[in-house]
């Protein structure tokens, strides 16, 4: 989700930046009639919906109004005054328009590159591992090699050491919502279905934001870059196996530990093709029939059933030859056992259905007094 000063809610709502509460609080109305998931059937309109109620939660709130255009033009101290709890924490006592033209006292930071400092979420999450498949021939995979590999990831950014924040050591309370993560619309005016509670679109839901976040990596803490890393791939390895370096994938978000990168082994020789495991899990398939069948009497009602998906199946996992390595065994049990444990329920549920039609046909209706009809 987009964060609040990053959209456009007098675009969303189609008023002047200059418009008043009266037009504002009218041209969603309009919209919100015309978008409300009641009303309107196209599969984005509920997401345009929660957009147009977001703006207008924002824009009908005087304060909230305030701070959202204090960031969009640079200054995401302008709409907070000194002491007040709902601010930033941060006064200016010259009105942002101070004698310096910079910092607190001015327009703004000046964070170079055409962007300017915003308040955004304050999230702190590890980082996820980067998985990157390492192809290698069955000879190499027994011998043992190595292999460079260049990769891209996020790493921490190193002009605010990976705080996401410039200047403030500490999150701060998001200013729109108090803390809370969500914001509420109140649409009973016009619906009459109360309050609305939706995520605070300046926090993204997390309660707390950066209140100067860095220019480079624009409060995340992080940056995206290419690296550069040797792999070692044991002898003797197999298909499916994995290589771990700790800390090299994904940096964490606002300071959090870094994710690992994973090399995941794979050798042709010993891999099943789609084609062949689409075949044995149709083999997989049948069995559970067939079994099934057996026990409960009925295998005369699927036999045909049964042998076509086995020879099919049979067919299309053989068709490119029986390999010997016991890797490629494996997977063949990985996809039968996929295809059982699919066709089980189904299988248990068949047959229970058969054997009810297949018994009541066998003895007939003897309607309430059994095979001796009515007796006087």
């Amino acid at each position: 989700m987009a964060s609040m000063n990053e959209k456009d809610y007098y675009e969303i709502l189609g008023v002047d930046k200059d418009a008043t509460t009266e037009q504002i609080r009218k041209a969603f109305q309009q919209k919100a009639r015309k978008l409300h998931p009641d009303v309107n059937k196209e599969p984005d309109a509920e997401d345009r919906f929660k957009e147009v109620s977001e703006a207008y939660a924002v824009l009908s709130d005087a304060d909230k109004r305030k701070r959202y255009d204090a960031m969009r033009s640079g200054n995401p101290f302008a709409g907070a005054s000194s002491g007040s709890p709902s601010g930033y924490g941060y006064g200016d006592p010259f009105g942002g328009a101070g004698p310096f033209g910079w910092g607190p006292f001015g327009a703004g930071y000046n964070t170079g590159a055409g962007r300017s400092a915003r308040a955004r979420a304050y999230r702190p999450c590890a980082g996820k591992d980067v998985v990157f498949e390492v192809s290698v021939s069955a000879e190499k995979a027994k011998e043992g090699c190595s292999r460079g590999i260049t990769y891209q990831r996020y790493v921490s950014c190193s002009a605010c050491h990976g705080q996401g924040s410039v200047q403030a050591e500490h999150s701060e309370t998001c200013p729109t919502c108090s803390g809370s993560g969500r914001i509420e619309v109140d649409l009973s005016g016009i619906f009459g279905v109360g309050v609305m509670t939706m995520e605070c679109p300046e926090c993204e839901g997390a309660g707390k934001v950066v209140v100067d976040p860095c220019s480079a990596c624009g409060g995340s803490g992080r940056v995206l870059s290419a690296s550069e890393i040797v792999i070692s791939v044991p002898a003797g390895s197999h298909d499916g196996d994995e290589v771990r370096r700790e800390g090299m994938g994904n940096a964490g978000t606002n300071g959090e530990a870094a994710g690992d990168f994973v090399a995941r082994v794979t050798v042709p020789e010993e891999r099943l093709s789609a084609r062949a495991t689409r075949g044995f899990y149709l083999f997989g398939f049948a069995l559970p029939f067939l079994v099934c069948g057996f026990f409960a009497g009925t295998l005369g009602t699927v036999a045909a059933f049964v042998a076509v998906l086995m020879a099919l199946g049979l067919f299309m996992g053989f068709r490119e030859g029986v390999r010997k390595s016991g890797r490629w065994w494996r997977h063949v049990a990985e996809a039968v056992g996929n295809g059982i444990s699919s066709g089980l329920i189904l299988a248990l549920f068949f047959t229970a259905l058969t054997s009810c039609t297949v018994g009541l046909g066998r003895s007939g209706y003897m309607g309430p007094y059994g095979a001796g009809g009515i007796r006087g």
